[in-house]
Protein backbone atom coordinates (compact mmCIF):
# COMPACT_ATOMS: atom_id res chain seq x y z
CA UNK A 1 0.00 0.00 0.00
CA UNK A 2 1.36 3.43 -0.95
CA UNK A 3 2.09 5.96 1.73
CA UNK A 4 -0.29 8.92 1.77
CA UNK A 5 1.52 12.18 0.98
CA UNK A 6 -0.11 15.45 2.01
CA UNK A 7 1.01 18.84 0.68
CA UNK A 8 0.22 21.89 2.84
CA UNK A 9 1.30 25.51 2.96
CA UNK A 10 3.45 26.75 5.81
CA UNK A 11 0.52 28.83 7.07
CA UNK A 12 -1.78 25.81 7.08
CA UNK A 13 0.85 23.71 8.83
CA UNK A 14 1.25 26.35 11.53
CA UNK A 15 -2.48 26.63 12.18
CA UNK A 16 -3.23 22.88 11.98
CA UNK A 17 -0.10 21.31 13.47
CA UNK A 18 -1.92 18.99 15.89
CA UNK A 19 -4.14 17.65 13.12
CA UNK A 20 -1.15 17.14 10.80
CA UNK A 21 0.75 15.29 13.54
CA UNK A 22 -2.25 12.99 14.02
CA UNK A 23 -2.12 12.17 10.32
CA UNK A 24 1.65 11.60 10.47
CA UNK A 25 1.12 9.28 13.46
CA UNK A 26 -1.31 7.34 11.28
CA UNK A 27 1.43 6.89 8.64
CA UNK A 28 1.05 9.87 6.31
CA UNK A 29 3.94 12.02 5.12
CA UNK A 30 3.41 15.80 5.12
CA UNK A 31 5.28 18.10 2.76
CA UNK A 32 5.19 21.69 3.97
CA UNK A 33 5.50 24.25 1.18
CA UNK A 34 6.20 27.97 1.01
CA UNK A 35 5.28 29.67 -2.24
CA UNK A 36 4.50 26.21 -3.69
CA UNK A 37 8.04 24.99 -3.01
CA UNK A 38 8.79 22.21 -0.52
CA UNK A 39 10.66 23.42 2.57
CA UNK A 40 10.12 20.54 5.01
CA UNK A 41 8.95 16.96 5.17
CA UNK A 42 7.33 15.48 8.26
CA UNK A 43 7.14 11.71 8.40
CA UNK A 44 6.64 9.13 11.13
CA UNK A 45 9.71 8.60 13.31
CA UNK A 46 11.61 5.37 12.90
CA UNK A 47 10.72 2.68 15.37
CA UNK A 48 12.80 2.68 18.51
CA UNK A 49 15.61 0.15 18.42
CA UNK A 50 15.93 -0.20 22.16
CA UNK A 51 13.74 -1.11 25.07
CA UNK A 52 12.70 1.28 27.80
CA UNK A 53 13.75 0.53 31.36
CA UNK A 54 10.05 0.50 32.29
CA UNK A 55 9.59 -2.36 29.79
CA UNK A 56 12.72 -4.19 30.92
CA UNK A 57 11.81 -4.44 34.61
CA UNK A 58 8.65 -6.55 34.10
CA UNK A 59 10.56 -8.77 31.66
CA UNK A 60 13.34 -9.28 34.20
CA UNK A 61 10.79 -10.07 36.92
CA UNK A 62 9.06 -12.62 34.68
CA UNK A 63 12.43 -14.19 33.84
CA UNK A 64 13.31 -14.47 37.54
CA UNK A 65 9.95 -16.15 38.16
CA UNK A 66 10.70 -18.67 35.38
CA UNK A 67 14.14 -19.37 36.85
CA UNK A 68 12.74 -19.75 40.34
CA UNK A 69 15.31 -17.35 41.82
CA UNK A 70 16.44 -13.73 41.54
CA UNK A 71 19.65 -13.33 39.56
CA UNK A 72 22.25 -11.23 41.37
CA UNK A 73 23.47 -8.10 39.65
CA UNK A 74 27.20 -7.48 39.70
CA UNK A 75 27.85 -4.74 42.28
CA UNK A 76 30.03 -2.67 39.92
CA UNK A 77 27.41 -2.82 37.18
CA UNK A 78 24.70 -1.73 39.61
CA UNK A 79 26.83 1.22 40.76
CA UNK A 80 27.58 2.22 37.16
CA UNK A 81 23.91 2.05 36.25
CA UNK A 82 22.94 4.17 39.28
CA UNK A 83 25.57 6.76 38.33
CA UNK A 84 24.27 6.95 34.75
CA UNK A 85 20.67 7.34 35.86
CA UNK A 86 21.52 9.98 38.46
CA UNK A 87 23.68 11.99 36.03
CA UNK A 88 20.96 12.41 33.42
CA UNK A 89 19.86 16.00 32.95
CA UNK A 90 16.84 17.41 31.12
CA UNK A 91 17.52 18.48 27.56
CA UNK A 92 18.08 22.18 26.99
CA UNK A 93 15.54 23.07 24.32
CA UNK A 94 15.93 26.84 24.63
CA UNK A 95 17.69 27.02 21.25
CA UNK A 96 14.52 25.65 19.63
CA UNK A 97 12.50 28.78 20.50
Amino acid sequence: MAKKVIHVSDAEAASNLASLLDRVSAGAEVIIERDSRPVAVVRPAEASRGRLLSESIPLAEAHAKELGYEPTMDADFAADLREIINSRKPRDLSAWD
